[in-house]
């Protein structure tokens, strides 16, 4: 390295740090021999660069309801999930860039008796917001809160093989399980589990009072939060403040980030990114990873009780053309299995589901429901472009002889009102860490979040087995076999695997991102900082 290279190192070190101007850092490189465009463009990734305290970041994103609600067993959008990630909330461990799981409240975690018992450690010295030294009685109480008999948490599912959970001294929680779970730290993750003050054995979630990075102020459901920095935060976090605004349409969220309301959005709009792309200062937020948009049916409802007319609706939905104008290439067909190809232990089960009118109308034959009529409720609060995408799938299926008559849902209200209660709707799923995680969480027969009602026994049986089981080629079998009973007989069409898609401010700098979470992983508000 020469000594020039030395020194322009020193001074775009400088600039990160943010001890060196912009008119300093110029008048260096162009006395270097570099042009002025050259030269900006070096500082504004200089710039971005270092993490340092200070700003109020501002984000804008296409969820929330005015039913939303601090208590974390009702956490279901994009609103809401970073409160128990990186907001209020501090869970027992995160998911790393890496898709690893690592410690966070936790300090260490061993597993014990073929991993039919896992010992967690805490840190030391974590407080909650009110003061209160967060204690094992706090961890269990939290934990006891989702799995409880009177428990309406989603979560519940996810940690259905959980016995007890007990503390042992302040510093120590023993989790209990049925049988062997060699995964069973990365279901700690998911973002309900946020720590909460307990007092009697009961959590208190009543105030948002969390042990995370930042203190909330107000809260306006559906509308707004506002939250400070926690100076007290046993990690590491960079804004002094941050602002979210739930704007779920995708036109008024776009011209908030235009004017300079915001510094980032989520779910931007496909069909005019190039207008994105092209604004001041702007980076697009593109990261594909475990997302997937679905249109679950209820399988315990006529006409979709019948595994045929399940089918029938797979083959006569052109998965591709969905891609192609819904997502405008931001993505992939799916084929009925909501493990990402990324994700370990997923297949891509047989035969694919591709677009297929003649074999629809057969199968509908074979179940004596030609000239098949159902409804479908959608809304754009669903994922961008439900309604456009239930609309184009309706086109699709004329073609078998199949009428679907689209029914327009309000927005607000669409994940309490629509979801999980229509026999036919649109759904988005963000990310999960494992197979294990993703199918227990959606497809188990006990699940809160079992949108199709789908309750196969074989399945159920399966899923219990691959969680214990330690011979890795007999793991894979097994998630092989529940992918593949999903496709065949499961109620839940994956219309496709979309990219996380958003506009972001030049003046926001970061790190690698998450892929198993919009919202680089749900951390952006711990992990981001102002550039």
């Amino acid at each position: 390295m020469t000594e020039f290279d030395m020194k322009m190192k020193a001074a775009q070190k400088a600039v990160g740090l943010g001890k060196l101007s912009r008119r300093d850092f110029i008048q260096f490189a162009l006395a270097a021999g570099m042009t002025l465009p050259a030269a900006s463009a070096l500082f504004a990734t200089a710039a971005r660069a270092e993490p340092k305290k200070g700003g109020v970041f501002k984000a804008a994103v296409g969820h929330g309801q005015t039913t939303d609600s601090l208590d974390p067993a009702t956490w279901s959008n994009g609103f809401t999930f970073s409160w128990g990630k990186s907001v209020m909330g501090a869970p027992l461990v995160q998911i790393n860039q890496k898709n690893e799981v690592v410690p966070h409240v936790a300090e260490s975690f061993e597993p014990a008796d073929g991993a039919k018992k896992w010992i967690v450690k805490l840190r030391k010295g974590i407080t909650f917001h009110n003061g209160k030294t967060l204690t094992a009685d706090d961890v269990v109480a939290t934990i006891n809160y989702h799995i409880g008999p009177d428990s309406k948490s989603p979560v519940k599912g996810v940690l259905s093989n959980v016995t007890a959970v007990k503390s042992d001294g302040p510093d120590t929680v023993i989790f209990e399980l049925n049988g062997g779970n060699a995964d069973f730290p990365y279901l700690l993750s998911d973002y309900h589990l946020a720590m909460y003050p307990s007092e009697g054995g009961k959590i208190q979630w009543e105030k948002g009072i969390g042990a995370g990075p930042y203190v909330l102020k107000s809260l306006e459901p559906g509308v707004k939060l506002v939250a400070e920095r926690n100076p007290n935060y046993f990690g590491t976090t960079w804004f002094d403040g941050i602002e979210v605004l739930s704007i779920l349409d995708v036109a008024a969220r776009t011209n908030a980030y235009l004017s300079g309301e915001v510094h980032f959005i989520d779910r931007a709009d496909v069909k005019t990114i190039d207008m994105l792309k092209s604004a001041p200062d702007t980076g697009l937020y593109n990261v594909s990873g475990f997302a997937h948009y679905t249109a679950p049916m209820h399988c315990d409802t006529a006409p979709f009780d019948k595994v045929e007319v399940r089918q029938a609706l797979k083959w006569a939905i052109n998965r591709q053309d969905l891609v192609d104008k819904i997502v405008y290439g931001y993505g992939s067909p799916g084929n009925d299995n909501p493990l990402s190809p990324a994700l370990k232990y997923a297949i891509n089960a047989e035969p694919v589901y591709s677009y297929d009118p003649e074999r629809a109308k057969s199968l509908l034959k074979k179940a004596g429901m030609e000239n098949l009529k159902v409804d479908l409720s959608a809304a754009d609060a669903a994922f961008p472009g439900g309604v456009d995408a239930a609309l184009l799938m309706a086109e699709h299926a004329r073609a078998a002889g199949i009428e679907i008559n689209v029914i327009r849902e309000p927005n607000d209200g669409y994940w309490d009102n629509v979801w999980l209660k229509k026999p036919w709707s649109l759904c988005y799923w963000g990310g999960r860490p494992t197979a294990d995680a993703f199918l227990s969480i959606s497809l188990a027969a006990d699940a809160a979040w079992n949108d199709t009602r789908w309750k196969n026994p074989r399945f159920n049986e399966l899923l219990v087995a691959a969680r214990a089981e330690t011979d890795e080629a007999k793991r894979q079998a097994m998630y092989a076999e529940c992918q593949q009973l999903v496709h065949d007989d499961g109620g839940q069409i994956v219309l496709m695997f979309n990219n996380y898609v958003g506009a972001l401010s030049n003046k926001i700098g970061h790190g690698d991102f998450n892929s198993d979470f919009d919202h680089d992983g749900g951390f952006m508000y711990e992990r981001w900082w102002m550039a």
